[in-house]
């Protein structure tokens, strides 16, 4: 935004201050009035001027040259033939490398060649470039070897060689020669301008703010539901059906929309004048009287905030409801102000309360009905879920691998009053998406994975965000229990959790954005010859943003990216491709992409014989835990056939049978987790002699934090303890499927009756779980 509009803003603020009547507060919620939220527009105002200011006066930054990769030259490709060496003499070459190195060490060439954009690093490859050139070419240009026979002669200064070495250097490094074109292209200050259509209506904004369980997208849904015309936009595929599904039980025709499926409820797939969508996938062309924008704060998102940013100032509605947590009021304030739109905010309060208990749960003996332990690893779900099998008990798990279907059935079954299924294990995938009768969270740790802005995986604390959102499923207002309660497993992570929820959320300060396909065509306009994660990678570097915004992580962009170099696509599919939503982590989804876009290169649709053969279709039922990870994966390339369906239709044909088999991979995976303890006792013969051994000392267990989890595994530590370090150990830390607490949990539990050895386990309990949670505290304060 320049000054100019900046003043223009705040006089137009201030001429409204007398004139503007305070709004009514309405229903359950508390609205701004009109001369407070006034007062708040000029200090916002204010606060924009001064940050585009400091912005828009900044020089731009300069480019990361570490990222500019030189050109390969053709060595003979003087069209001059020897016109030189005809006019003069040929060249010795050994008084050429001595000349060459002379003018490299010359600081006033270097200081000029800086002026042009060569720092001392590009300047340095530069000119190995340019020497290789001149001494290995068989014939110079005839303007260049005439200027080096006069250096030689001594009729002319060393000096003179520096145009020619420019030249050189700008076809090596063709982004040299077109800094400014692509400095403009890159130029992201001014997002709200990308979207003339949103900007061409005045549209009103309301925000809907409050914690979990508080009714806030309830009330914006009834307002979607109301209207002539609506789109739902959601973080999940489980929220987008759950609205889809909710839209059109109350009788308003809705589609949904998501990467992989697209569902007409009119037979002849006319579109519905209602969509339910995923955020990624919502339109900002089509017009609409309101649009749901859910999970606001996830705008922040390092990898995914630019979906919230593009649906915020690009969807083409006369109402925007925005729902999510009130540390995002004021940034969105902020930033509907670039757009000239004022926020109207509506405050929630939960509607069932919710308390953090006094005492941790310490054993998984003291667990009850209406439990959940959250984790934060796959690992960890595995080996909690077999010790409450051990314990005669059944619980539902949830993780975010799982499929959709997967998800919705153990919820079901989790629900359901009448299964005997009364304890969930869950990662944090139940934040969001999910309705669960949930009485009491239990947290078993309170470090999870996560991946910061350099794209670099660290082990942190949850965060206040986090920790709301997942205590917050305790006691929904929709379920059976009307109060919930928090807690954690372990006794030495309660006082941190409780400090942890008694902090305020962080308020949200910055909005991701994303290159577009568009932006990235015209950067390979100017670099034909670098490859796409090269042409990002200089994108990022050389753009310009202002304090609102950031650009978000394009790791996983740049990881496809690199995979399919060698595969000759042209840009807008290699583009393409590598925004497909795939997992990364898993070797055979990767497998499967590079299979998929080498057979698309090769213009040779992509069948359903074709994929079978490649995914080995039909599967058996899962016999172990990596049979299970596999499915699941399968499940993922299934997912990745369906997403490129909708963007080449025409290479991707059988949508239709992909997606018969996907539901019935996903009822095969359900079996297959319902009977997920049966699976983590067949990954080991050992574990399955153990656990029958095991049944006739069930009910011995102890109450204290984890001695009470090593009853379900008994034998003496010798012999068995061989046999773990050489097949458990051996074979699941090689799949992947072993962490180092749980290799220490199951040594724990083979030696249980050798209490000589163990003098005195709670301390030993005790020694291990501080030494995993050394420094917790300390990176909280910080």
């Amino acid at each position: 935004m320049s000054v100019n509009r900046c003043m223009s803003l705040l006089s137009r603020i201030q001429r409204h201050i007398n004139s503007r009547t305070p709004r009514i507060t309405a229903g359950s919620c508390h609205v701004s009035s009109g001369s407070g939220l006034l007062h708040k527009q000029c200090q916002a105002a204010s606060a924009v001027c001064s940050r585009n200011v400091s912005s828009n006066s900044s020089p731009p930054k300069g480019p990361d040259t570490s990222l500019f990769v030189p050109v390969s030259l053709k060595t003979d490709s003087a069209a001059d033939g020897s016109v030189g060496a005809e006019l003069t003499q040929p060249l010795d070459k050994n008084e050429l490398l001595k000349i060459l190195n002379r003018f490299y060490k010359r600081k006033e060439m270097q200081r000029l060649a800086a002026d042009n954009g060569l720092d001392a690093r590009l300047f340095h490859q530069a000119f190995i470039s340019f020497r290789k050139h001149v001494l290995e070419v068989s014939s110079l240009p005839a303007d260049l070897h005439i200027i080096l026979n006069d250096i030689c002669c001594g009729a002319g200064h060393i000096d003179d060689i520096y145009p020619y070495f420019m030249r050189h250097a700008k076809q090596i490094f063709p982004m040299l020669d077109c800094m400014d074109d692509l400095r403009k292209i890159s130029d992201l200050r001014v997002p709200p301008n990308w979207y003339p259509e949103a900007r061409a209506i005045q549209r009103k904004v309301i925000f809907h703010a409050g914690p979990t369980n508080s009714g806030k997208t309830y009330h914006a849904i009834q307002r979607y539901l109301a209207a002539k015309s609506g789109v739902y936009c959601g973080p999940l595929k489980l929220l987008a059906h759950e609205i889809f599904e909710k839209s059109n039980n109350s009788g308003v025709p809705c589609d949904l929309v998501t990467g992989e499926e697209r569902t007409f409820v009119d037979l002849d797939g006319r579109a519905a004048d209602h969509v339910a969508c995923t955020i990624e996938m919502c339109s900002v062309n089509t017009p609409y009287e309101v649009a749901v924008i859910d999970e606001i704060q996830m705008i922040k998102d390092p990898s995914r905030g630019w979906a919230w940013t593009r649906a915020l100032l690009g969807l083409c509605a006369e109402e925007i409801h925005v729902c999510g947590e009130s540390a995002a009021v004021d940034f969105i304030r902020e930033l509907m102000y670039t757009t000239g739109e004022e926020v109207e905010v509506h405050t929630y309060q939960r509607l069932t309360p919710f308390s953090v208990l006094d005492q941790a749960v310490e054993s998984l003996d003291n667990l009850r009905p209406g439990d959940c332990i959250v984790c934060f690893s796959k690992n960890d779900i595995y080996s909690i879920s077999r010790q409450i099998e051990a314990r005669g008990l059944e619980c539902a798990v949830i993780y975010g691998s799982l499929p959709p279907g997967t998800k919705l059935s153990q919820a079901k079954k989790f629900n359901d009053p009448d299964d005997p299924c009364k304890i969930l294990v869950a990662t944090d995938a139940i934040g969001m998406g999910l309705n669960l009768s949930i009485k009491r969270i239990i947290f078993n740790s309170l470090v999870k994975p996560n991946v910061n802005e350099k794209g670099e995986k660290q082990m942190e604390t949850i965060s206040t965000s986090q920790a709301l959102q997942i205590a917050g499923r305790a006691g929904r207002f929709s379920s059976k229990f009307k109060e919930g309660e928090v807690t954690t497993m372990h006794r030495d992570d309660l006082p941190v959790l409780k400090e942890i929820l008694s902090h305020l959320v962080d308020p949200i300060e910055i909005a991701g954005l994303h290159p577009t396909a568009e932006q990235i065509e015209m950067f390979a306009y100017h670099l034909p010859d670098a490859t796409l994660s090269n042409l990002v990678d200089i994108f990022v570097s050389l753009s310009q943003v202002d304090g609102l915004y950031f650009v978000c992580n394009i790791d996983d962009f740049k990881f496809l990216a690199d995979m399919i170099q060698h595969i000759p696509l042209n840009l807008r599919s290699r583009y393409v491709f590598c925004t497909a939503p795939i997992n990364k982590k898993q070797p055979f989804v990767c497998t499967s992409f590079l299979k998929f876009a080498r057979q698309f290169s090769r213009d040779e649709p992509l069948t359903f014989g074709w994929v079978c053969r490649h995914i080995s279709w039909p599967v058996a039922q899962p016999k172990n835990i990596k049979d299970l990870v596999h499915l699941e994966a399968v499940h993922d390339v299934l997912d990745l056939y369906l997403w490129l369906s909708y963007r080449f239709m025409d290479m991707f044909p059988d949508t239709a049978l992909i997606r018969e088999i996907q539901r019935e991979l996903d009822n095969i995976i359900q079996q297959g987790v319902q009977n997920i303890t049966r699976l983590i006792r067949a990954t080991d013969p050992t574990i399955t002699n153990t656990l029958q051994a095991q049944g006739s000392r069930q009910g011995q267990t102890s109450g204290n934090s984890r001695a009470g989890d090593s009853n379900y595994l008994t034998g003496s530590q010798g012999q068995r303890g061989q046999m773990m370090d050489r097949s458990l150990a051996s074979r699941l830390v090689r799949d992947g499927l072993l962490t180092p607490d749980l290799l220490w949990q199951l040594q724990r539990e083979w030696s249980k009756d050798q209490k000589q050895d163990v003098p005195d386990q709670h301390a030993l309990d005790t020694e291990h779980h501080n030494n995993n949670n050394k420094g917790k505290t300390k990176k909280r304060k910080k």
